[in-house]
């Protein structure tokens, strides 16, 4: 699986990338045959909401997307691997059905 990290606006940290690398893999656990994965982050202009973080995963013939806006990068990446980790296992269930 080829891994990117984006950070617009702004440089991310070493731990910040480790964390995100790391949550990134687990993905793996659920569905083996994801193609490359894909996290950007920046700045939420709403003051609430000010990290973002999406995550975009390739599997064969499907892209799919989570997006999550929290007060911190790390809570952000957690809670959009954590959807993305809900479609896979429904897309799973979905391939393994018919």
């Amino acid at each position: 699986m080829k891994k990117t990290i984006t950070s617009r606006h702004f440089e991310a940290s070493d731990q910040l990338k480790d964390f995100a690398h790391e949550h990134m893999e687990k993905l793996t656990h659920i569905f083996d045959r994801i193609t490359s994965c894909s996290l950007i982050m920046q700045e939420h202009p709403d003051p609430d909401k000010s990290q973002s973080a999406e995550l975009v995963v390739q599997i064969p013939q499907k892209s799919l997307t989570a997006t999550s806006n929290k007060e911190t990068y790390e809570q952000a990446i957690h809670d959009s691997v954590e959807n993305m980790k809900r479609q896979l296992r429904r897309y799973k269930e979905k391939k393994l059905s018919h």
